[in-house]
Parts: C-alpha cells; structure tokens; sequence
C-alpha cells in the first residue's frame, strides 16, 4: 500500500465502523469513495465507504468561531491567523463493507475491527473494480443507522464507484439498478430516491 493515496489513520473503531483523521485540513476523501486500511491477523485487508466528513476543533468542546468580519476574504483569515491550521481537524467515517483475505474479497463485516493508528488509502481504480464485482456490498448501506441519508449515501457510492468504469458505466449502474429493484421490491419510493440520484450519471 506504500505508492498508494494515503488519507490519514484511524483514531477509532468498533466492528461496524471507523473514524479517521487527515493529515492535511480539508484534504478528505469524496462521500462515498471506497477506502481501506490494513487488517489483523484474520485478514488482509478491510474495506469501507466514506459516509461522514467532519472538519471541527481540535479541544474537545471548543467550536471555531467566526473571524472574518475585517477581511476580505477567507483566504485572508488563515493568514492573518495561521495557527488555525494546528487548531482545526478533518476527519472522515467509514462503514465496513468487507475485508480481503488469501486474495478473495468478501462483502460482510470483518471478523475485527480496524486497529488504531492503521494507514488509511483511497481505494485505486482496478481494486474498485474488483470490489464492485459483487453488489452484496448494497445489503450493508441499506441496513445501515447512520446520520446520513442511506439514500444519499448509496448514490454517492455507487457515483463513485461507476466512474472507474469509463464506457461501461451506464451497464455498471443498470445493473446496481436492477439489484436495488430487487432488495427493495417492497419499497418503491426508497428504490426511486436512490435512481433518481444515479439518473444523471447513466448517460
């Protein structure tokens, strides 16, 4: 994983998620985008979508507050007061979709979860792919309690994940279609959110 994007490394984590920080302010990955970190003893590697974006102070209970009222710019606010840079944190949670282990890739949650401090990685085009061979993955986002929009978040995956298909991505998303049809055949207006935000990506 070393010539791979890194992202920044987990600072917590339980079996159905994990949290991490960036390095650099506001240089978080895409909702939605598949990332990965490097498992334990049981497997290789573990999988997951990026499904919340935080940027906030780093003193626990200590919000930014506003500073801009004599610049012009926003810009100008970091550089007449560049210890904001060291003051704020970017952080990004992961949903677990599953782990690879002896090369194959298995779309349920891991048998443990992330270990602190582990590397976090963007995801390159061909692992994406290889990941999104199976729609089993779409039983997960749709079971999943988050504090984001599970139709939201399953349009934003799946937006991500067509764009490594280049030609073949409007066969990518019909058949991500057809499956959400399936797992939703008993409701239709979760089913026609979740088209309606792929419906401009299809062409």
């Amino acid at each position: 994983m070393s010539d791979e994007q890194r992202l920044g490394e987990v600072i917590d984590a339980c079996t159905i998620n994990f949290l991490a920080q960036c390095y650099e302010l506001y240089q978080t990955p895409t909702l939605g985008s598949l990332v990965k970190t490097r498992g334990g003893d049981s497997c290789q590697c573990l999988y997951g979508v990026v499904y919340n974006i935080l940027t906030t102070g780093v003193e626990p209970g200590r919000k930014p507050i506003a500073r801009g009222k004599e610049e012009v710019t926003e810009d100008e606010i970091y550089k007449a007061s560049p210890q904001l840079l060291k003051l704020l944190k970017s952080e990004f949670s992961v949903l677990m979709l599953g782990y690879q282990n002896k090369g194959t890739v298995f779309q349920y949650l891991p048998p443990q979860p992330a270990h602190i401090h582990r590397f976090v990685y963007l995801c390159p085009p061909d692992e994406v792919k290889q990941f999104s061979r199976s729609f089993d993955f779409l039983n997960i986002l749709l079971k999943a309690r988050l504090d984001v929009s599970v139709e939201e978040l399953v349009g934003a995956t799946l937006r991500q994940m067509c764009q490594v298909y280049g030609p073949e991505k409007r066969a990518f998303l019909v058949s991500a279609g057809q499956e959400l049809a399936s797992l939703l055949s008993d409701d239709y207006t979760q089913l026609k959110a979740i088209l309606k935000g792929l419906k401009y990506d299809a062409t």
